[in-house]
């Protein structure tokens, strides 16, 4: 019973690790769907353990697999009082296969946690090049796409947004706007209200437009 303990623990302790892995990326899907967009950021403090939790789930899984698949040896057949007894679901391969994959998915959420976020196409008619002003700011927080997507869906819902460009790597956000429509401290609110936070505007520009 004891090794069947450990595998069932290893399991458990290997999803919550693949959790924490991408919980930064995680956490911001969680607030487009809940709507409380404030809690987008909560966890960007977990980014830099990210290499540790995966390094750490991948050894949990290893360890996990090599116990279910190891020989017993002539000393652990002799010792299986128990062994004739059927293995229950949560004891059996198939279970800690699906474990696997349920933390694979979590591990890799990063990458694939921006098709969550609705696409928007803009079809906004400018009257005059005038009223394009373009903004360029420092951005806190984000640390992958799903952060960047999360950005841009709040800045796009504001009116007169022509383009966003959200870029976790550099920190910073780019925005096109009809400043006949908008301005520029209704869109650091509207960043703030994401859970990300404008530290300092680095350019109002007036050329075209600069993306990632």
């Amino acid at each position: 019973m004891k090794t069947k303990f450990k595998s069932e623990k290893l399991a458990g302790t290997s999803i919550l690790s693949a959790t924490a892995s991408s919980l930064c990326c995680i956490t911001p899907v969680l607030a487009l769907i809940s709507g409380a967009g404030g809690i987008a950021s909560s966890f960007s403090w977990l980014e830099p353990a990210r290499p540790y939790l995966l390094g750490f789930t991948v050894l949990i899984l290893g360890f996990a697999w090599y116990q279910k698949l190891k020989p017993r040896t002539a000393e652990d057949i002799q010792c299986a009082c128990e062994e004739d007894e059927k293995l229950s679901f949560l004891q059996s391969k198939l279970f800690l296969g699906i474990i696997t994959a349920l933390s694979i998915m979590m591990m890799a959420f990063p990458y694939y946690g921006q098709i969550f976020y609705p696409k928007t196409d803009k079809q906004l008619i400018v009257v005059s090049s005038d009223n394009t002003k373009e903004v360029k700011f420092n951005v806190s927080g984000m640390t992958c796409t799903t952060c960047e997507e999360h950005v841009e869906n709040e800045v796009n819902k504001l009116p007169g947004i022509i383009n966003v460009s959200a870029n976790s790597i550099d920190a910073n956000a780019f925005i096109k706007f009809d400043n006949t429509k908008t301005n520029k401290e209704a869109i650091i609110k509207s960043i703030d209200a994401s859970g990300y936070k404008v530290s300092s505007e680095i350019a109002t520009l007036s050329n075209s437009f600069q993306g990632k």
